[in-house]
């Protein structure tokens, strides 16, 4: 058994993708396939007790180890079928499930005189719970927590014979856990296995004085995967509060030390993120720096804003003058509202001021319909994407039922924002999807050509407006954003110049965000790989291995 090489490289391997709980799985296998502690041709072989023959047995067993039944050993006795109206204040406790794997589950009570005497449990009373989800509530327990009584689901078990060490037998049954929820039938959720299925299991019977050689170094080398784990969350807790402190400078930037503090972050943060949701924290902090005109400098010979805004109210009264488009609240235009916090280059505009006056931001089909062959395609919420979209939208839906919104039908390049359910979820029409209509939960953002589009979506990305979007946000029957709201969206703008400024430093920062991510997917990978391979070497006997070299 090469378990040693595996535990010299496990500490390296412990931030791979579920490491610790497949060590512990691992160390149980070992120890029900004998390959935990070494036999001792002295112990009283298992063959001694009384057990059946067994036929198609799971795998080989060292030759002093037995198969046995777990109906051969255990007298399986059921919990009682409790009901809430025989529920107490106070009593004896009942144990459900939930009660086994987490001690903080609270009780339910009952009176003592109602209590089966065969349902009654106390300190060291072995038990199964046969009954719940996969990887959670099944196997065995040795309970621990004083007198109770067993609600349904859970087996109380009396030894018949005296070959078990009892914590022997709950590795030996938990070792045998998968076969176990095999055999369970029910839903994707709560599932059982019957009385007759759980007697017959069979599970491993070594001699009772390596029984409790084996449990010492199980408990041992639970022990080291304890310490890993402290270990492991120690390290993560030291790389979050060194990345939160980093990002938070960022976030609060002072103006003496941004430049440097930026420089840090960026060069520190590589080393210090090690999972996919601090990469998302770092995303959202470049937005955010993006929108607060802290990520690129200004430049005085820019053109104002203020200029390219006026040409686009001028155009958009003259085409209210000639009636074209509706006067709205929105138009009341005559000098914008300063915000302190921002570069004096930038201004603040309100959304429904920078989308095309002709086509103002709308939602689309109230009542779709069935979907019909050949139809329209329609662009619902889990459609919406900013990159990696597919050739047409999934769902279509008649032509005539479409007609009626002829005024949000689409033509690529457009931003589109959830506005029912998912509130600020947002997507780009790529130009294949020219043509397609729009859902009622989704609203279309045209935006004017003295805004950049991609600029435009950074700062609805940003934490302002997604915030913005949350706080107005409506619960009806579902949550709901009114167009009207989105219109008032506050937007911090830049000279259109910085603008094309900003997105280039967003894209650049996003693609080593990007690379980022795809380091930490390979490196979860190689170490899954890796680990893999010390798994399956620790299971390949000394003599194979010789074998494989030789060749």
């Amino acid at each position: 058994m090469n378990a040693e090489r595996l535990l010299q490289h496990y500490e390296r391997l412990a931030d791979a993708p579920e490491a610790i709980e497949r060590l512990r799985r691992f160390i149980l296998d070992l120890a029900v396939r004998g390959k935990l502690a070494p036999q001792n041709p002295n112990d009283e072989p298992a063959r001694d007790y009384k057990t059946s023959d067994h036929l198609g047995a799971p795998l080989e067993l060292p030759g002093n180890w037995q198969w046995t039944e777990i109906g051969e050993q255990l007298e399986l006795l059921n919990g009682m079928a409790f009901k809430p109206t025989d529920w107490a204040k106070a009593g004896l406790r009942i144990v459900r499930i939930q009660n086994l794997n987490n001690a903080e589950a609270p009780f339910n009570f009952c009176s003592p005189d109602m209590a089966r005497e065969r349902s009654l449990i106390d300190n060291g009373s072995f038990l199964i719970s046969w009954s719940g989800t996969p990887g959670t509530s099944f196997g065995a327990f040795i309970w621990d927590r004083g007198p109770a009584v067993l609600n349904q689901h859970i087996f109380r078990c009396d030894f018949k014979t005296k070959a078990f060490f009892p914590p022997f037998l709950r590795l030996a049954i938990n070792g045998r856990l998968d076969e176990m929820i095999a055999k369970a039938h029910g839903g994707v959720g709560l599932q059982h296995i019957t009385k007759g299925k759980l007697e017959a299991l069979l599970i491993p019977l070594p001699p009772l004085a390596e029984q409790h050689r084996i449990v010492a170094k199980v408990d041992e080398l639970m022990g080291l995967c304890d310490r890993l784990d402290a270990a492991r969350h120690t390290r993560e807790a030291t790389r979050d509060r060194l990345a939160a402190a980093s990002l938070a400078r960022l976030n609060t930037p002072h103006p003496d030390t941004f430049h440097a503090d930026a420089r840090f972050a960026l060069d520190a943060l590589p080393a210090l993120t090690t999972r996919p949701d601090q990469i998302k924290q770092l995303r959202q902090t470049i937005l955010n720096l993006a929108v607060r005109g802290k990520l690129v400098p200004q430049d005085p010979n820019d053109e104002p804003i203020t200029t390219t805004l006026s040409n686009a109210m001028a155009r958009r009264a003259a085409l209210v003058k000639a009636k074209k488009v509706r006067a709205k609240k929105l138009d009341g235009y005559g000098g914008l509202e300063a915000d302190p916090n921002l570069p004096s280059s930038w201004v603040t505009e309100r959304l429904g001021n920078l989308v095309d006056p002709e086509n103002t931001i709308s939602y689309g089909v109230l009542v779709p319909g069935e979907e019909v062959p050949d139809g329209v395609p329609f662009v619902r919420a889990q459609d919406l994407a900013l990159s990696g979209h597919p050739e047409r939208p999934n769902k279509t839906i008649a032509p005539e039922v479409e007609q009626a919104y002829a005024r949000t039908r689409l033509r690529g390049g457009e931003i589109l924002v959830c506005v029912v359910g998912s509130i600020g979820k947002l997507g780009v029409v790529p130009q294949s999807w020219a043509g397609a209509n729009i859902a009622r939960a989704v609203a279309r953002i045209s935006p004017i050509s003295e805004i950049l589009r991609e600029y435009l979506l950074i700062v609805l990305r940003s934490d302002p407006a997604q915030t913005y979007f949350s706080e107005a946000t409506r619960t009806l029957a579902q949550p709901t954003l009114n167009v009207g709201l989105i219109e008032q969206t506050p937007i911090p703008l830049p000279p259109l110049a910085e603008q094309r400024r900003i997105v280039a430093r967003v894209d650049a920062l996003m693609t080593l965000c990007d690379q980022l991510e795809a380091s930490l997917t390979t490196a979860a990978k190689k170490r899954g790989r890796l680990l893999d391979a010390l798994l399956a070497e620790a299971l390949t006997p000394s003599e194979a291995i010789r074998l494989e070299a030789a060749e």
